[in-house]
């Protein structure tokens, strides 16, 4: 038997290495299934987005819904951390936005009014008097087209949505994308939303994920800590509306500077908490003086997984909410989504821009386009 010299070895060794070291990594692959059909026979499918680092997302075409978001704890374990549903019957009859992408005006318009130039337009009530997420059919009830885009590094999924001029009263055909990317490397999910449209309009495109980083169905939110790069917020009315006002955080229960316990002051005597029913409010980000780029908006960390989920976006606002009409309805599993079981971190414009000047605008010109980012990125510690 032929046996190589040991330093012949010595030098052979390495070069097996880098041969091997050299091989191109699997491409990251993107799992496609059925998730049903809509009432009116319209087929609905799962996309699974899946990475090399143990987290895993999934999202149906209806809705853009994230309807499933795996993360290891600090243990290596994975858990789902978003609230949803098993079918596509339940989030058809649901009213909790579980996931959704939001549009064409995410959160509230007062009234169900806008005024652009000299029109005034009118939106279907479906929060009191006023306008939600976009009306009583969202975009959240609609079925996307989507696209898997290749990529050599991240699995990447497009979703579009065409809302005809007049839907839900809004004017201007818009063409809205919103696209998913988790990279092979790093857990994290970017979100990019655009939007194109023929007629001035306006448009407030978010996701409406609910949180809960020990794991959804696994009791309430209010032991995590929560961060929020924000020195001031909008306070509301007592229909949810902002007043216009735009006070300092300071001294007060709005204040997530440092991080803080979210159930420490939420049952506070407080006006606004009461309006909420707890922390159901925008907050405006501190960012750079012209910044479009990603800046982090807020952090969050559940102490027993040892989870940590950073948020960054290139909006101006974030609405933090606390699953305050979360009812003990059952979602995943069949597993109660008690009262405050679940929050949201929704990066966004403000609530009802379109009526307040001394907001950021919503206005989306005729031939034009807008573009945002939001990340949602996770660690342990």
């Amino acid at each position: 038997m032929n046996v190589l010299p040991s330093a012949a070895l010595a030098l052979l060794v390495p070069l097996i290495v880098s041969a091997f070291s050299s091989w191109p990594s699997p491409k990251p692959k993107i799992q496609k299934s059925s998730f049903g059909v809509t009432a009116e026979g319209q087929p609905v499918d799962l996309y699974l987005l899946t990475n090399g680092k143990g987290m895993s997302v999934a999202i149906t075409n209806y809705g853009g819904t994230v309807v499933s978001l795996k993360v290891p704890d600090r243990s290596g374990n994975p858990a789902d951390v978003v609230l949803g549903y098993d079918t596509v019957g339940d989030y058809a009859a649901g009213k909790s936005y579980f996931g959704a992408s939001i549009g064409r005006y995410g959160n509230r318009i007062a009234h169900g009014k806008f005024k652009l130039g000299r029109e005034t337009y009118t939106l279907p009530n479906n929060d009191g008097d006023n306008t939600l997420h976009g009306g009583i059919i969202g975009f959240n009830k609609k079925v996307w087209s989507a696209q898997v885009i290749p990529s050599d590094d991240a699995s990447v999924l497009e979703l579009t949505y065409l809302s005809k001029d007049g839907e839900e009263g809004f004017p201007g055909n818009l063409t809205a994308k919103v696209t998913f990317t988790l990279p092979q490397n790093r857990n994290e999910l970017k979100i990019d939303y655009s939007a194109t449209t023929d007629k001035d309009t306006v448009t407030n495109l978010t996701n409406h994920s609910y949180f809960n980083l020990a794991g959804e169905g696994s009791g309430d939110i209010l032991g995590h800590r929560l961060k929020l790069n924000a020195s001031h917020y909008t306070p509301v009315d007592t229909t949810l509306i902002p007043t216009g006002q735009i006070p300092e955080v300071k001294n007060s229960p709005f204040d997530f500077l440092k991080s803080t316990v979210i159930g420490a002051r939420i049952n506070d005597d407080n006006q606004q908490l009461t309006f909420g029913k707890g922390y159901d409010h925008n907050w405006v980000l501190d960012r750079n003086a012209g910044s479009s780029s990603l800046e982090v908006a807020a952090e969050a960390y559940e102490p027993k997984s040892g989870r940590v989920l950073e948020v960054l976006t290139t909006e101006p606002g974030v609405q933090f909410y606390t699953g305050n009409f979360l009812d003990g309805a059952h979602g995943k599993g069949n597993k109660p989504y008690a009262f405050r079981s679940g929050f949201c971190l929704e990066t966004q414009h403000f609530p009802d821009s379109p009526n307040h000047d001394n907001f950021p605008s919503t206005v989306l010109k005729a031939g034009t386009s807008t573009h945002s980012s939001t990340v949602f990125r996770f660690s342990t510690k």
